[in-house]
């Protein structure tokens, strides 16, 4: 079998930018006004600074109106619920990101309940899960990575998904579950499982689609899947490199590519597979919240 093909994430996520880019400039034509993303981070957590200057310049380049709220890792949970309550009734704001993870004193819970689900644009709001869950997804404002992960296996097997089985390793409310939602409705058979599932070789074995979001470096082995599946691996891990030199690391997967790549039908690689779309996502979730708080119809969508 040839190898596998190499899904080009950074490459379909600077399709969908461009798309968001043209549809902005559009928005503010008609409208004169700019979607407005404004991201929240406390503390200075290096990966969380990285993440937050990714979606700033993102949106700047976008043409989205971007404020970037910084503030101490010891500012108190008053002061951030504070700050949120005021973007929540900012005009010029129609997306609101809190980067987690927040300091511990903080109740991250309390913080993304208060964002008006019409703003929560990383789609963790109980309102937005319960809409995706519940089918709705059109209404909802789905969570970034999943939604990315839809449009890559999209772009990778066509429009229709019906029919096929897919098992996604993981079950967090971020990835795992949201993925399972918009699988279903896609018309996919869908096993969520996790690391303390039963036999879990022969589960991913049995998928057609299998999306890998358990959080554990290279953990799904490559004789696991099955010959022609199509891997979508959300993992991003930190793991020691010593041929790289002493203390030198790399940035692996959840799925052991290396062994995976040359029987697979496709299968993203990590990192450049679904990093960049998240941050699309965002955008586009940012776009679709501002449509919806001008009270505009809805443009077509993404996915």
């Amino acid at each position: 079998m040839p190898q596998a093909q190499i899904i080009d994430g950074k490459e379909i996520a600077n399709s969908v930018r461009d798309d968001i880019t043209h549809r902005a400039a559009q928005l503010l034509e008609a409208t004169g006004k700019r979607p407005g993303l404004a991201v929240v981070l406390v503390g200075e957590d290096p990966a969380s600074q990285v993440y937050v200057r990714n979606k700033d310049r993102a949106a700047e380049a976008c043409g989205f109106h971007s404020v970037k709220h910084t503030l101490a890792a010891d500012t108190s949970e008053a002061d951030v619920l504070a700050l949120v309550s005021q973007l929540n009734e900012d005009e010029e704001i129609h997306g609101i990101l809190v980067q987690l993870p927040l300091p511990g004193h903080i109740d991250e819970s309390k913080v993304l309940r208060l964002i008006r689900p019409e703003k929560d644009v990383d789609g963790f709001h109980p309102v937005n899960v319960g809409l995706l869950t519940a089918g709705e997804r059109a209404s909802a404002l789905v969570p970034c990575t999943p939604a990315g992960s839809l449009v890559l296996l999209k772009r990778t097997l066509g429009d229709t998904l019906s029919g096929l089985n897919a098992v996604v390793v993981g079950r967090s409310n971020i990835v795992g579950k949201p993925m399972a939602s918009l699988l279903l409705q896609e018309s996919c058979t869908v096993t969520i499982a996790h690391s303390r599932t039963k036999d879990l070789p022969a589960i991913v074995k049995a998928a057609d689609i299998v999306v890998a979001a358990v959080g554990r470096p290279e953990m799904v082995k490559g004789d696991w899947i099955k010959p022609g599946a199509t891997v979508i691996d959300v993992g991003i891990n930190r793991i020691p490199a010593p041929e790289k030199g002493e203390g030198k690391t790399r940035l692996v997967g959840d799925v052991a590519f290396d062994q995976a790549v040359d029987h697979v039908g496709a299968i993203t690689p990590v990192p450049g597979g679904v990093g960049p779309m998240t941050i699309a996502m965002l955008m586009a979730n940012t776009l679709t919240a501002a449509r919806r708080l001008m009270n505009l119809p809805e443009d077509q969508a993404l996915f």
